[in-house]
């Protein structure tokens, strides 16, 4: 419900796909970072069969921002109600709900509801949350629309991936190599420049210059959350030609022997480029080998100065 003096709005959007479809993309949040561009990371804090909270990590009006939320899935009714229980500033309370409604056996209309109040009711603070509501509620809609009519189309364009390096020596000191990115520059032969900045603890914007084989540099923007010392989430927010999406975890696993320190991938091929940097000849699956060799060969450069950098903590 609503709180007294919020503001009201909705968006919709029709999409050419079955409305139990287009809930189950709604209802995982585990793939938002991958369908919604403002969306960087997503963490369960709690969840049940109907009930669940999430903290979200998201960019508004270009900021980095992250709050925890309520939901609530109502699948018979394919609806999902949410709630920020701790909003950021200049948000005092945010609330909605998504709901699909079938138009036919395989098109349906989504209605993005929000309900919110600025803090101390300050106008400039309803402005700013005002443009902010509309500009991701457009992206979100238009990207899932995107998103579900494309999820029958060329599944080569989207995979994942890892490499896994062994380390003997303990995941703090691996977190922290990874962690402490303002170093790479004189840690990391392949990285040439770093913008690094971290005003809310754990969350980090990460610009970076990294040299390729050819001896070519290009420039890259992530957002990161940090989950010390198990993990590093991340998302490029400016990607190089041959991808429209890459996010990425890195994960340190600690066990008797040591440690397994893992850097995962998810990709999506950017098909229009592909000639363009590769060649009239260049297939997908030629695409789908030099990304992934591009960063992996740097993942696993990562991983090996990682690795030498925790065992001589020993």
């Amino acid at each position: 419900m609503a709180e007294p003096g919020s503001r009201e709005v909705e968006h919709e959007i029709t999409v050419e796909a079955p409305a139990r479809t287009v809930y189950r993309l709604i209802a995982e949040v585990e793939n938002w970072p991958r369908i919604f561009p403002p969306t960087i990371y997503v963490d369960h804090l709690s969840r049940g069969e109907r009930e669940e909270r999430i903290r979200i990590w998201a960019t508004a009006n270009g900021e980095a921002k992250n709050w925890t939320s309520h939901r609530t899935l109502d699948p018979d009714a394919l609806r999902v109600t949410f709630r920020q229980e701790v909003s950021a500033p200049p948000v005092a309370a945010m609330g909605g709900s998504w709901i699909i409604e079938a138009l036919s056996e395989t098109s349906s209309r989504i209605r993005l509801l929000h309900d919110y109040r600025a803090v101390d009711d300050d106008p400039a603070g309803l402005a700013w949350i005002e443009q902010a509501v509309d500009r991701n509620s457009r992206a979100e809609l238009a990207s899932l629309k995107t998103t579900v009519e494309l999820a029958h189309a060329d599944t080569e364009l989207t995979f994942s991936f890892e490499d896994t390096v062994r380390i003997a020596g303990a995941a703090k000191d691996v977190y922290d190599f990874i962690n402490e990115a303002d170093r790479w520059p004189e840690r990391l032969p392949h990285v040439a420049r770093v913008g690094f900045t971290e005003e809310t603890p754990g969350l980090q914007t990460l610009e970076m210059d990294t040299r390729a084989r050819d001896g070519s540099t290009h420039t890259t923007k992530s957002y990161r959350v940090t989950f010390a010392p198990r993990r590093i989430a991340y998302k490029q927010v400016t990607l190089p030609a041959l991808m429209t999406l890459h996010t990425g975890i890195w994960t340190f696993a600690e066990d008797g022997d040591g440690v397994a320190a893992t850097s995962q991938h998810t990709v999506v091929l950017n098909a229009g480029n592909i000639e363009a940097v590769l060649g009239p000849e260049a297939t997908v699956a030629d695409a789908r080998e030099y990304v992934r060799g591009a960063l992996s060969t740097n993942s696993r450069a990562t991983l090996e100065h990682a690795k030498a950098y925790a065992e001589a903590r020993r």
